[in-house]
């Protein structure tokens, strides 16, 4: 009776073994799949925010040349303005003026894009982090149980 009682302990310890084992691997294909869909869902977003860094970049480029331009003008200067299929005269101080205040604000705006990206990344390393602890601990968690 003891040997009887002694194996179907042995199978019971066997069984839950074998059952933390299957918890611990589903854990950690749904812990795979979070880290997968945690990463595609801030990499949509940091592209985004890094196209429209680049496109302020280009309009900060093309505003430096059109000030740089100015600089070389005398100040009767004739400054024409595009504005739709129309060519109008514009006085050089609002000119500058213009391109001064455009550049202001696409630095501002530069800035504020390139915090939204520090915040972005900050986010996923945290994301990443939890993400290895949590593998940590279930890997832990394994080894104790098969020890």
């Amino acid at each position: 009776m003891a040997d009887a009682q002694k194996h179907l302990q042995t199978l019971s310890d066997d069984y839950q073994k074998l059952q933390l084992g299957q918890y611990i691997a589903n854990q950690l294909h749904i812990l795979q799949h979070l880290a997968q869909a945690n990463r595609h869902s801030f990499t949509p977003e940091l592209q985004e925010v890094i196209e429209a860094r680049e496109k302020l970049e280009a309009q900060q480029q093309e505003n430096k040349s059109v000030q740089k331009e100015f600089s070389t003008l005398d100040d009767d200067a004739n400054i024409y303005k595009l504005i739709g299929p129309v060519l109008l005269k514009q006085d050089k101080t609002d000119a500058v003026m213009a391109v001064d205040g455009r550049l202001a604000f696409i630095e501002k705006e530069i800035k504020r894009i390139e915090k939204q990206i520090t915040d972005i990344q900050e986010k996923s390393e945290k994301k990443k982090a939890e993400v290895i602890q949590f593998q940590t601990q279930m890997q832990q968690q394994a080894s104790a149980a098969s020890a």
